[in-house]
């Protein structure tokens, strides 16, 4: 099992040496490990490419077995625990910047009371990005948008809203409320989010079409460029809270919404501890910002 983990995580990251520091061996034992299951398999499993190391052709076919195989053997693991009682686990969660900061310390500290010794394992995405990593086991469950998905189940958590984002002497701060329209001539600094993104949805909804300057894929530096007066931005309202950008933050019209949900393949093949964690944070969604 260590073989088929160690070829796991050297796909993830591409690398040998980042999967051998990352799993805690040395690289000679990781391409050791490597080595060992394609002689046993006799065939070559892995090729170096510009962009790293990649699946050959072969590996490409037999790679979706061994991640079923990884699979069965987390839940194996987690059914002892559950078997013994939630005294341990690991839940890896797929999620976006805004709940890492703002919901997540909250419920991790709640859920810890109640069972301190599970430990969590964090994956930051888009919707795009989380989505993949659910169907393919990477993650037990992820934050995303229900509009988002397809193929998984969701369970609607919070609906939140979403603000403009001007630098502190745009003309448009003077206003109380920002109309869509007035953006579409701004240099538009655009959050990446995957195939689906909210603010262009409601752009397009509207019949318009910004002039999309950047595309960035963390919020923070969004910020970091509006307040250097380098364009617009829509941020969701959650990722707005507690900062100190000499920037100002101002409701749309239309409005922008953004609707989060949980995702998961299958509720009943979820590891007890997510189970737990999940139905924690159901319970106690009324309490997020």
């Amino acid at each position: 099992m260590e073989r088929y983990l160690a070829l796991q995580k050297i796909i993830e990251m591409k690398s040998f040496t980042k999967a051998a520091e990352a799993l805690g061996y040395t690289q000679s034992s990781v391409s050791q490990m490597i080595a060992s299951l394609e002689n046993e398999l006799s065939m070559k499993l892995l090729v170096r490419s510009r962009n790293g190391i990649k699946l050959t052709l072969e590996g490409k076919e037999l790679y979706p077995f061994i991640e079923r195989t990884i699979l069965q053997y987390r839940a194996m693991q987690e059914k002892a625990m559950e078997i013994k009682g939630l005294e341990t686990g690991i839940i890896r969660v797929g999620t976006i910047t805004s709940v890492t900061c703002h919901w997540m310390p909250a419920l991790i500290k709640g859920f810890q009371k109640l069972y301190p010794n599970v430990q969590f394992v964090f994956h930051d995405g888009d919707y795009t990005s989380i989505q993949e990593w659910i169907k393919t086991g990477l993650v037990d469950f992820g934050f995303i948008s229900p509009a988002a998905v397809t193929g998984l189940t969701t369970v609607k958590i919070k609906e939140g809203e979403m603000l403009a984002v001007l630098p502190k002497d745009h003309p448009l701060t003077e206003n109380a409320v920002v109309p869509l329209g007035s953006l579409i001539t701004e240099p538009f600094i655009l959050l990446e989010e995957g195939h689906y993104n909210e603010p262009m949805e409601a752009f397009h909804a509207a019949g318009l079409e910004p002039n999309i300057k950047y595309t960035v894929h963390d919020d923070f530096a969004i910020m970091t460029m509006v307040e250097a007066g380098l364009g617009v931005g829509i941020l969701a309202k959650l990722m707005l809270r507690r900062t100190n950008y000499d920037i100002v933050c101002l409701p749309t019209d239309p409005p922008v919404y953004r609707e989060l949900a949980i995702g998961f393949k299958d509720k009943d093949s979820l590891p007890i501890a997510s189970k737990y964690f999940i139905q924690y944070l159901v319970e106690n969604s009324y309490m997020l910002p």
